[in-house]
């Protein structure tokens, strides 16, 4: 099963993922996929911040912050969440120089890949495009990208939740997964 779960900064996704992962897992073996590379001490704040909300869950962490781990690294896991779309289309994006249009095919083609590798996929996207603020070219193109990944993986998705405000949207698949 795959979930998408989308929602702006501090609305509650991250919670609702791994509730949704632990559901989904049924006493199975996590991954959690950490995608976010700490930058600086606010980034690392964040990071360890996610760590505490996790621990005692069972998760494995596996840092993977420009592709998805391959078959090996997955052997024996059930579930993984992947924390998120966001950080990895930047990382790959800025860091590695790779051309928006070609991320936009990557990631969900990586996204699917990991469908293939363990029985469910819970992975947490951002909603940046509500603004309306003009940004500069690289930051527009980044928005773009972002957009056309998060379609991508919703159609693909048997479930999609947007987190508004702490609450559980259900945009597709209601009552396939316990939150």
């Amino acid at each position: 099963m795959l979930v998408l779960i989308t929602g702006g900064a501090a609305s509650g996704k991250s919670e609702f993922a791994e509730h949704a992962a632990v559901s989904l897992c049924a006493g199975g073996k996590l991954a959690y996929i950490a995608t976010m590379r700490a930058r600086d001490k606010e980034d690392a704040a964040r990071v360890e911040k996610h760590r505490r909300a996790r621990s005692g869950k069972g998760f494995t962490t596996i840092e993977s912050p420009f592709a998805m781990p391959g078959a090996q690294a997955l052997e024996g896991f059930d579930t993984a969440l992947v924390e998120c779309a966001s950080n990895l289309l930047a990382n790959v994006m800025f860091e590695q120089g790779v051309p928006a249009g070609e991320a936009v095919n990557r990631i969900p083609e990586e996204i699917a890949g990991l469908c293939r590798k363990v029985k469910n996929v819970v992975v947490v996207t951002n909603e940046v495009f509500g603004d309306g603020c003009p940004y500069g070219e690289s930051v527009m193109e980044y928005i773009s990208a972002l957009g056309k990944i998060n379609r991508a993986i919703a159609k693909s998705a048997d479930v999609v939740i947007e987190s508004v405000c702490g609450i559980a949207v259900f945009l597709k698949g209601k009552g396939l997964v316990e939150l």
